[in-house]
């Protein structure tokens, strides 16, 4: 896996291309949590056996820092959409909502609805009604406010699924005119590398985070033994010691190498994803 913090402009899919382009030909690319294309920050690129362990980075929790224009509507949430001057400025004694929170994310979002991104059916004309959903937001801080130049800046830290947009749109009015992303999980901004560029004339040499050390930063880990662990790799059922909780689990063998994420019942393990092959 590796961290890379993405510029405006290219979409994360386009990220993914170029780093697809950087490394040996026929290595799996892919990413964990998408960045709309105005958005920076951070992007997990997840290479070849690391694609496998998306679904649980997509789990991980996310911070943000945005700048707001207020008094302003935007029909997409950020510079992107129809923007419209209404002048109602959010007060400055305005509660920032933390806790649970319920929120519709844009009809211009990648929300499927019918079998269909959203976004794709609000540019070819069609109402979008995008469902509410309840999301968790830790932290909701003003950084700055600056009335005459119509900006405010917050740090947000939420549950993934959360729309940073909806969020500042519900302050009524105001829209994202800058947001990235500073960290996933334990993963921060500050640790990431730029995504290569054709006008590179350097290799692309960026920090790659092992699989075992990604996995176990978010899911608990257990050691087997060499039997144990050649048995697991190869999708069968293996027992545990008496006392294992229940629930995800990352079996590693002797070496501390991923073997497979497991569903523990009983002391019992099922193996879900594996690494071996």
């Amino acid at each position: 896996m590796v961290l890379v913090d993405k510029p405006a402009g290219p979409t994360s899919h386009d990220v993914v291309s170029r780093v697809r382009r950087a490394l040996p030909r026929g290595v799996k690319v892919g990413h964990a949590g998408t960045l709309d294309p105005f958005a920076t920050g951070l992007l997990l690129v997840l290479l070849g056996r690391a694609t496998r362990i998306q679904q649980w980075l997509m789990e991980l929790g996310k911070e943000y820092e945005t700048v707001a224009r207020l008094g302003w509507t935007s029909t997409t949430g950020d510079p992107e959409g129809e923007l419209v001057e209404t002048g109602r400025i959010p007060s400055r004694d305005a509660v920032l909502p933390t806790g649970a929170v319920t929120q519709r994310p844009p009809a211009y979002s990648a929300i499927r609805i019918d079998g269909r991104r959203a976004y794709a059916l609000a540019r070819s004309g069609v109402e979008v009604e995008v469902p509410e959903r309840t999301v968790t937001v830790t932290r909701f801080d003003q950084l700055w406010r600056d009335d005459d130049a119509g900006r405010a800046a917050y740090a947000i830290a939420c549950s993934s699924g959360t729309y940073v947009r909806s969020l500042i749109a519900d302050l009524h009015d105001a829209y994202c005119v800058e947001l990235r992303r500073t960290a996933i999980g334990p993963y921060r901004v500050e640790d990431a590398a730029p995504p290569p560029d054709r006008a590179d004339t350097e290799p692309w040499e960026p920090t790659i985070v092992p699989l075992g050390t990604a996995l176990s930063q978010v899911l608990p880990t257990i050691t087997l033994d060499d039997d144990t662990a050649r048995r697991a790799g190869h999708g069968q059922v293996v027992d545990l010691p008496s006392g294992t909780p229940d629930g995800r689990l990352l079996l590693l063998d002797p070496a501390g190498d991923p073997v497979c994420v497991s569903d523990v019942t009983a002391a019992r393990a099922k193996p879900r994803v594996g690494f071996r092959a």
